[in-house]
């Protein structure tokens, strides 16, 4: 039998220039973060970790990170949903919208966010008589990262759910299925691997998030410092050791959590019998 022929060249020179190229794009620049880190020794590398400052802006990031994610998880299925399953006036404006954050510097979102929901803003003027402050609290963080995590759920949905018979739930609801039963049994483990990669998308977004971010946060010190403002503070101070040090912290807790992420993600996948030919 002949062999196929491939538009690629073959497996080896392939993985060559892959390897090249994660290399020179990825694991050098990482491997001289750890190694610039590593350079103070275990003993001056636990001593910037325990830093009161250092930990409140890595439990911060991680933390308005997190509750953003599972927000857009929600919110994102729900926008999806709407976009594939029903027709309505305006649906390609909509549509273009999600997109926005993609386009739309983090800095314009920022100050954006920022006049709305500032005491004297358009909004914020009206939320805080009601003891409700957005801007320069963890809210107004966890509000950006919403903003720009959106996209990253609604863009890795909605192709699932555009393949996504509707004669499943049909056929379901004929053999006696409620709407509830199809929803849990049906619809959302199909959607749960789609559902977590966009999860971490947004998530690992969030976390290095800082221009949409710095502007409504205020920067107020152990209150609503993030960490990647910590990195630029001590890159101002000519302190590469210490911005290394938060870095690798960083890196480290983002590729445990999106690695665990991975291995859920393989368990749902051999659960349904949709794992990857």
């Amino acid at each position: 039998m002949s062999q196929r022929s491939r538009v690629l060249p073959g497996f080896g020179l392939s993985l060559g220039f892959t390897l090249a190229y994660l290399s020179l794009i990825v694991l050098i620049p990482l491997s001289a973060v750890f190694i610039k880190s590593l350079g103070i020794g275990w003993d001056g590398f636990l001593d910037i970790i325990r830093s009161e400052r250092i930990l409140k802006s890595l439990q911060l990031s991680f933390s308005t990170a997190l509750i953003a994610a599972l927000i857009n998880v929600v919110f994102g299925l729900l926008l999806a949903w709407c976009l594939v399953r029903y027709s309505f006036p305006g649906k390609r404006i909509v549509d273009a919208l999600i997109d926005l954050p993609f386009a739309l510097p983090t800095a314009v979102a920022g100050i954006a966010l920022t006049a709305l929901y500032a005491p004297t803003g358009w909004i914020g003027q009206y939320l805080e008589p009601l003891g409700i402050q957005v801007a320069y609290t963890p809210l107004g963080i966890t509000l950006a990262l919403i903003f720009i995590g959106i996209p990253f759920v609604v863009r890795t949905v909605q192709p699932v759910l555009s393949d996504l018979e509707t004669e499943l739930e049909e056929a379901a609801s004929a053999l006696g299925a409620n709407r509830f039963q199809v929803i849990t049994k049906i619809l959302l483990p199909i959607l749960f691997p789609a559902l977590l990669t966009g999860f971490a998308l947004a998530f690992a977004r969030g976390v290095g998030e800082y221009g949409s971010v710095i502007f409504i946060a205020g920067n107020k010190a152990f209150h609503t410092e993030i960490a990647p403002l910590m990195i630029i503070y001590r890159l101002e101070e000519n302190d590469y050791a210490a911005a290394t040090t938060i870095a690798v912290v960083m890196l480290v807790i983002s590729f445990l959590i999106l690695f665990f992420i991975n291995l859920i993600q393989a368990w749902v996948s051999r659960r349904t019998g949709r794992a990857a030919r």
